[in-house]
């Protein structure tokens, strides 16, 4: 951050010609090249920054403090519900796997479990707070940057997005270190018990995302749609034009639900992915021989993950200098190939120093002898398959390409036209990513059971830094191209903060499909620890228990979306007819000479997300419970495996069709390409219909898609962790017949 911090948002240090030199630094950054040196307008933006960190800030604290209720009522459940499998005793126990050892009392596993789940929970939290703090510090310092040139504006918001993603990389890395080995204090030998208590970390961090990302998404989707309906479509102003009363509540949304959201969503897949290599390493040779270096094979893929995507920023920020807008899509794909190839090396490195040349790993009762070498490919073909659907969703997302640009030519006729061509181009999307993670599936459960799938989703967020600083990268841009509007900068700045929107907008769909892809073999990893753990043998879909299960469990996505989606309509619905209201009774709002209530509508977004966030949030953390207690762990299997198959298919269908959507917008709007060129100019009929599919989308895109893929997630990670009590006092009504 010490290179955005030296960019200053305030001239109240300035000199009278306006320049002053702080150690070869230029400050002032308030010259344009046109010659203009205007000290209000760097006021202006350092007043829209303060309002939307302000805006951001409450939101975060109010969602918090009832996410926080939540937060304490569900580890006193998890301490009840895993304590009562043996009358809370404290007496030894035979362990579940061997039961010629004794382990730890079940009392101690549902006190340690308990503290894992509130350190998971507080450190997503803070990985998502931290991550939005510095998305605000940095969005008016990336405009003030972009009257340099685009250059200068795209290393400011790369270099604070990878800030963003090496803390939180670090953050989740670290905390789950120190909680290993200050467990390790009291189960001593008993690695099993101590690592099934660290599944609580892996359910922590994604029972806060899963609000995090709702809440987040119905709060800056209802505010964004309620912006372009009324704004875009009915009063004919620009996107981010000041008069419009959403606007500040919109470029809010951009931080709580595409940084907090996104960055506690990212954190909450690297905690389950970690927690799933380590519960079915503790019960391998690794945890049976007390191999403390093997047995943290998962968290050295991390570290290097961290060193590796270190050395590739400076590809985008030292090595190459972005000079064109045609540089800034590339400079991000770089990012992708580049930390994939070197982390490629890593994980070599690491496999060849940190495990033996060959060891047993658990496999559904028995134990399979697995090379070094073999893990080194699970890792690695996770690791590639993410690549591969990132530049699936970047072809199918991406204005570049002909896909969405056959989305903007359907826009001639109509809006109807245009929803037709995004749904079909969304579902269509879905097959190469699907077989990507296939292949993965097969490959790495081949070579090394189900802790080969659970190292092939560390594989593919090993790079989660370099990840992250892309996704971030763009609401950061986003932001910025907000406030140039607001603070009424000149058409050049505007179209350069487009540009680095534009790129951004691909960029973020791409962190999308990597969070999709690492959610289906993370849950599938978790879903074998699962049956292990509840000591099923074989999970048979011809059993009625069973296939009831898998019907429900693949009707809960489309539940969950319906959900989330009517929220998102709700808000958007009250939005609405607050900008209406306040265009239609505000004197001279429209002419400019009155400000909008800003406030309001902030408070609108904020209300409507808190109330929404709450049913799909229950839906999700409740149905296991409930499936478990009273129909038992092979029904609960069956809605596991349901909603894993059907869950992924409809989150890369809907962030895709809505990443399409956007960008056919953003196409028509360049109007770079003469194609594109006679689809405009903004305010056309071709350029209504486009904003009407990218309202449609948006709610897609950033509310249901993203939350989907933590739904699937948090179930599986959930049943794993009350495994236990299910196993012993489960399946209720099946009892009483």
């Amino acid at each position: 951050m010490v290179y955005t911090s030296r960019v200053k948002v305030s001239p109240q240090n300035l000199s009278d010609n306006g320049n002053k030199k702080n150690n070869g630094f230029d400050d002032s950054l308030i010259e344009e090249e046109e010659g203009i040196n205007d000290h209000n307008t760097v006021l202006k933006c350092a007043e829209i920054q303060n309002a939307i960190s302000e805006g951001a800030t409450s939101f975060l604290f109010t969602e918090y403090q009832y996410v926080g209720v939540f937060m304490v009522a569900f580890a006193i459940l998890i301490f009840l519900f895993l304590g009562s499998v043996e009358g809370f005793s404290t007496k030894l126990q035979p362990c579940t796997y061997n039961v010629d050892k004794m382990c730890k009392s079940a009392l101690a596993n549902a006190t340690f479990s308990t503290i894992s789940f509130v350190l998971g929970a507080v450190t997503s939290v803070v990985s998502g707070f931290l991550g939005m703090k510095i998305a605000t510090y940095a969005n008016a310092r990336t405009t003030l940057e972009a009257r340099k040139g685009v250059g200068k504006a795209f290393i400011v918001a790369f270099r604070s997005g990878a800030v963003m993603g090496f803390l939180l990389a670090a953050n989740g890395l670290l905390v789950l270190y120190v909680t290993i080995n200050v467990f390790k204090i009291y189960y001593g030998d008993d690695w099993e018990g101590l690592f099934e208590a660290i599944t609580g970390y892996g359910l922590g961090g994604s029972s806060m995302a899963l609000f995090g990302r709702v809440g987040g998404g119905i709060y800056t989707k209802a505010a964004d749609v309620g912006a372009d309906l009324v704004g875009k479509v009915e009063r004919n102003i620009p996107e981010d034009d000041p008069r419009n009363p959403a606007v500040i509540a919109d470029n809010v949304g951009d931080n709580v639900g595409d940084i907090a959201g996104m960055g506690s969503d990212l954190f909450g897949s690297y905690a389950e992915s970690s927690c799933a290599a380590l519960v079915v390493a503790s019960i391998s040779s690794f945890g049976i021989n007390h191999e403390f270096t093997a047995m943290c094979y998962p968290l050295l893929i991390s570290s290097v993950g961290i060193l590796v995507c270190l050395l590739t920023t400076l590809f985008a920020t030292d090595f190459f200098e972005i000079k064109l807008v045609t540089q800034i899509e590339p400079a991000l794909k770089n990012q992708l190939i580049i930390s994939t190839a070197l982390m490629t090396l890593g994980i070599a490195l690491v496999s060849w120093v940190a495990l033996p040349s060959s060891f047993t790993i658990f496999n559904f009762g028995t134990q399979k002898v697995v090379k070094n070498w073999e893990l080194f490919f699970c890792v690695a073909i996770g690791l590639w398959a993410g690549l591969v659907i990132g530049f699936i969703t970047e072809y199918y997302t991406s204005n570049a390409y002909s896909p969405v640009q056959d989305v903007a030519d359907s826009c001639r006729t109509g809006a109807a036209t245009n929803v037709i061509f995004g749904l079909a181009l969304g579902y269509k999307s879905v097959i190469i990513p699907i077989f990507a993670i296939a292949i993965s599936i097969f490959v790495s459960f081949s070579l090394a059971a189900m802790y080969g799938i659970a190292v092939a989703a560390l594989g593919m967020l090993s790079t989660i830094a370099t990840g992250l600083a892309i996704d971030a990268y763009g609401p950061i841009s986003d932001n910025a191209g907000g406030i140039a509007e607001m603070a009424g900068m000149s058409h050049r700045i505007r179209e350069r903060t487009d540009a680095l929107d534009a790129a951004g907008n691909t960029t973020a769909a791409i962190g999308k499909g990597f969070a999709i892809g690492s959610a289906a073999l993370v849950s599938l990893a978790l879903f074998g620890a699962f049956v292990s753990r509840a000591a099923i043998s074989s999970v048979d879909v011809l059993t009625p228990k069973v296939f009831i299960g898998l019907l429900v469990g693949a009707m809960l996505p489309y539940w969950f979306s319906a959900m989330t989606m009517k929220s998102v309509g709700s808000a958007a619905l009250k939005m609405v007819e607050e900008v209406r209201r306040q265009f239609n009774t505000i004197p001279g709002l429209m002419e400019g000479t009155a400000k909008p209530d800003y406030a309001n509508c902030v408070k609108i977004s904020t209300d409507a997300s808190i109330k929404e966030m709450i049913p799909p949030g229950a839906l999700v953390m409740l149905t296991p419970l409930i499936v478990g207690t009273f129909f038992g762990v092979e029904t609960l299997s069956g809605v596991l495996a349901g909603s894993l198959v059907s869950g992924v298919q409809i989150a890369i269908s809907a962030s895709n069709t809505g990443g399409a959507w956007d960008n056919a917008k953003k196409y028509i709007e360049a109007g770079v390409s003469d194609h594109a060129k006679s689809l405009g100019p903004k305010g056309s009929d071709p350029h209504k219909a486009a904003v009407i599919g990218d309202t449609i989308g948006d709610p897609l895109k950033d509310t249901s898609g993203p939350s989907l893929n933590i739904l699937i997630k948090l179930m599986a990670v959930e049943s794993l962790v009350f495994a236990p009590f299910f196993a012993k006092h489960g399946g209720l009504i099946f009892k009483l017949f």
